[in-house]
């Protein structure tokens, strides 16, 4: 039986169709139980430091701060941090389940059913998809009851938090196939991730920057997620929201491409 599978998987065709559905539908079933059965920790948690984000700075700035780019400051760092706190934990679904499975030893268990490179990181990313979009629905009801911002194109805002947790779905999960310890990951997490999501216009337009930290800002991928985020919300945008889309997608879909050539080879994965 198992020399029948290979040699089916082998000429292209598996007896139960091209995709695997079932199997794909247990797989991202697996990663979405995995993150709600400790919802305390990856969507209460999210929600409470992003309140306390908004009020530090509300508490450290004061009144007195002027508007950005004709919005008062606080509505303009709310999808900022909406955005941020997004892109950080669709980042950790996948790293973290990754890095935990390959820790523990039993990375076995999700390599050796049924499934092709392709379900792998789609089931994976899902996972990371349907988290950013719980975090973001639940700071974004926060964000509506305690300051009254609401969103003025919703169908941007979803499609920058689906987009961006792709994207940063795909990096968590070349974050977990490099990291064969939890020490690595956390270097990567703290020492690549935060700094980019942190200079990125979370808290302030890139406009006020120097042209060479401009020119920076407009190399990096989270800049265009925060900022389209924010253009969904308030209208307001650093850059064309066209030309962020664009970017966006094509940073997703590299990332996503990486991961599916990694899985496919078996690329640090396989003992």
């Amino acid at each position: 039986m198992q020399e029948t599978r290979n040699q089916d998987t082998m000429m292209g065709v598996r007896r139960f169709g091209r995709v695997n559905w079932l199997g794909l539908a247990t797989l991202i079933e697996r990663e979405i139980r995995r993150f709600m059965n400790v919802w305390s920790q990856t969507i209460m948690a999210p929600l409470i430091n992003a309140g306390l984000f908004l009020l530090i700075f509300v508490i450290a700035v004061g009144p007195n701060r002027g508007p950005v780019m004709g919005v008062p400051f606080v509505t303009f760092i709310a999808p900022g941090i909406l955005t941020m706190t997004v892109i950080q934990n669709a980042f950790a679904n996948t790293s973290s389940s990754l890095a935990s499975a390959k820790v523990q030893g039993n990375i076995v268990d999700t390599l050796m059913p049924p499934l092709s490179a392709a379900e792998l990181v789609i089931g994976y990313v899902s996972g990371a998809v349907a988290r950013g979009l719980l975090v973001a629905l639940v700071i974004a009801i926060g964000v509506w009851l305690l300051l009254g911002i609401g969103m003025q194109r919703p169908l941007v805002v979803l499609f920058y938090v689906v987009a961006g947790s792709v994207f940063m779905g795909g990096l968590g999960l070349v974050a977990g196939i490099f990291a064969n310890k939890f020490d690595q990951l956390a270097a990567i997490s703290n020492f690549i991730v935060t700094p980019l999501a942190f200079l990125s216009g979370t808290f302030y337009s890139i406009e006020a920057m120097p042209e060479v930290l401009q020119a920076i800002s407009h190399a990096n991928p989270f800049f265009y997620v925060i900022d389209g985020v924010r253009f969904g919300m308030l209208g307001i945008s650093d850059s064309p929201p066209l030309r962020g889309a664009v970017i966006v997608l094509a940073s997703a879909s590299a990332v996503v491409l990486l991961c599916w050539s990694w899985f496919r080879r078996g690329y640090r994965l396989k003992a």
